[in-house]
């Protein structure tokens, strides 16, 4: 029989599945609801669905480079315990090797793919939840390109709880890039230069930084040259460019880029679980909780 999308909705919302999911079930069983909710059952997926509301916000991000293309992601565990687990580490991989093979837009269009084993990404993800025993999932991902005369910068810090991918324009210093990369890693800066913070950023900290001057008693004849000069302050916290390199204090990142014949063309910084609210569970908790599975 045909299989509706009203069909496929009133299983996800029965099991909590997803879509690429419901709908195989839904054929792998002539469009009977009951059996195609036990299918789901007996493949694991319903089980990973009733995981469905629980807060993901330990994990790891990773980077893969294969020549001129990148992708950084983040993979969200339940606990930081799953997150050091081999299986959980080996689905990372797997996924940066598919993100970056078939370049997928979104999030959405990753889950419907097929994979090199044959599932759908988002079944491969539902089998390792029925196997690890969390609720695991793909939240973010970018694909970045260069030219053989850039380089590419990849690192991670504490095993993957920050990743950072930056591309170098000019040079194809590739440790040079990934030294940037590391400092990004530590300042967590949120541009590459001055000129990409819009004026409306700048005038909301221009008028902060007038208020604070003028609070502490400053003469108004002298708070507008204070204002610019703390300004310069401002986007030394926020640009990389601008910042002292941490492996050479008496430097800015963007002078240390350009001794290279270089510049920065772009980062993306991945935090683990940042954005997130996560639930407040205490460590003896997590471990008994651990126990229990």
């Amino acid at each position: 029989m045909a299989i509706t999308a009203q069909m496929v909705k009133e299983l996800r919302e029965k099991t909590g599945a997803g879509m690429m999911d419901c709908k195989k079930a839904l054929q792998e069983t002539e469009g009977d609801m009951e059996k195609a909710i036990d299918f789901l059952r007996e493949k694991g997926i319903a089980k990973a669905a009733k995981k469905g509301d629980r807060i993901a916000a330990e994990g790891l991000t990773t980077v893969k480079v294969d020549g001129n293309e990148a992708v950084i992601l983040e993979v969200n565990s339940e606990t930081d315990f799953v997150a050091k687990n081999e299986g959980f580490q080996t689905l990372v991989k797997e996924l940066a090797e598919h993100l970056l093979a078939n370049k997928p837009s979104s999030v959405e269009e990753a889950a419907g793919q097929t994979m090199a084993n044959g599932s759908t990404l988002e079944s491969h993800i539902n089998t390792a939840i029925a196997k690890i025993g969390e609720k695991l999932s793909l939240r973010r991902f970018e694909i970045k390109t260069k030219t053989d005369n850039d380089a590419f910068g990849a690192y991670l810090h504490m095993g993957g709880r920050i990743g950072v991918l930056t591309v170098l324009e000019g040079t194809t210093d590739e440790e040079a890039a990934k030294d940037v990369s590391m400092h990004i890693a530590a300042l967590n800066p949120k541009y590459v230069s001055r000129d990409e913070v819009s004026q409306e950023e700048v005038e909301r900290e221009r008028q902060v930084l007038t208020q604070q001057a003028l609070n502490e008693g400053k003469p108004e004849n002298i708070v507008a040259k204070m204002v610019e000069g703390r300004l310069g302050k401002y986007f030394e916290d926020v640009c990389v460019n601008d910042q002292a390199f941490v492996k050479n204090p008496d430097q800015k990142v963007g002078k240390f880029v350009e001794s290279k014949g270089g510049k920065i063309r772009e980062f993306i910084r991945y935090e683990v679980g940042e954005g997130i609210e996560k639930r407040e569970d205490n460590f003896a908790e997590e471990v008994m909780n651990q126990v229990k599975k």
